[in-house]
């Protein structure tokens, strides 16, 4: 007969690698990376920070103690972004510059990278020439105006979130 833990285990497991992974988290994102899972997902939450091998603050899940002196809003709000894809996502991780995540979706490779405000011009170049085979890019920004000043491959389309996670599409005319 298993063990309590051994049934958990591999939904531990993911819980803790995604909060390692992304470092500051809330509990909404953490649910909605694990869908149909929602009573394991807190449960497994609240057992987690009492063994302190996560920390709550307020709304939020970190990896370390003082997690919320490192939050890393563009990164927090990438996560939202890919909340939205999360049923057919295969792998998801964390990305090089310029991607904030990568993720596998239907045989294809994604990558969403933000676009700070005035660095428009700095993003353009450094994506201007794909590799073999490019990625496809949801271009996160932080006013939908940037997006005109965008010149960027391979883009599947442009987004902004809300502070409270609301993802909103745009698509360049």
């Amino acid at each position: 007969m298993k063990t309590r833990a051994q049934i958990y285990e591999r939904e531990a497991a993911a819980l803790l690698r995604d909060i390692s992974m992304y470092h500051v988290l809330t509990e909404k994102q953490l649910l909605l990376l694990h869908p149909g899972k929602e009573d394991k997902t807190r449960n497994l939450l609240a057992y987690l920070v009492r063994q302190n091998r996560i920390w709550q603050v307020d709304d939020f899940y970190c990896a370390a103690q003082d997690g919320m002196e490192d939050m890393d809003r563009c990164l927090l709000a990438a996560v939202w972004v890919l909340t939205d894809f999360i049923d057919q996502v295969e792998f998801h991780s964390v990305g090089d510059y310029p991607a904030k995540i990568i993720f596998f979706a239907g045989g294809e490779v994604y990558e969403i990278i933000h676009a700070a405000l005035g660095k428009e011009v700095l993003l353009s170049h450094v994506l201007a020439n794909p590799g073999e085979q490019p990625s496809r890019y949801l271009v996160l920004v932080d006013d939908p105006e940037q997006i005109s000043e965008l010149l960027i491959p391979n883009v599947n389309g442009y987004c902004t979130v809300s502070p409270d996670g609301d993802v909103s599409y745009y698509r360049k005319e």
